[in-house]
């Protein structure tokens, strides 16, 4: 018997190799949102895209205050100069809509610190919650 001389050579199959996620560039971004909490233990502050996605945050605690310190409006301040200072040294960040939540006492210190750094302040919304009333309560209804 003869050899079939006419077949195809085998094709190998290349091994893909596993996708490995990248480390993904810092995005720019103009205008972005500013979420500060100030309670009187601490303050938050985080920076985010329009989206809400959050590009920087810092706190008082994580700037090295520790316990009645934190609720302070020195705190506060230098927090807020951290992560003012990466958004726009990383992000390009210029102009930032503000929304304030709670009762501290770094409230005001906090946005002045984000103005004075350069940045534009569009606008300043108070989220803090109100209390109503409530829900109603147990038990059958008074005439």
């Amino acid at each position: 018997m003869a050899e079939d001389t006419t077949k195809a050579p085998e094709v190998e199959q290349a091994v893909k190799a596993p996708k490995t996620k990248g480390k993904k560039g810092k995005r720019v971004v103009q205008s972005g949102e500013v979420h500060i909490q100030a309670t009187f233990n601490n303050t938050i502050i985080s920076v985010s895209d329009k989206s809400g996605q959050v590009l920087a945050a810092s706190s008082a605690g994580a700037n090295g205050f520790r316990g009645s310190k934190k609720g302070t409006a020195y705190a506060a301040q230098v927090a807020a100069e951290k992560v003012a200072e990466i958004a726009k040294r990383d992000h390009g960040m210029s102009s930032v809509d503000v929304f304030v939540k709670g009762i501290g006492l770094g409230r005001d210190s906090a946005i002045r610190a984000f103005s004075t750094l350069g940045m534009t302040i569009n606008s300043i919304t108070d989220k803090t919650p109100i209390k109503h009333g409530g829900c109603r309560p147990k038990g059958e209804r008074k005439p």
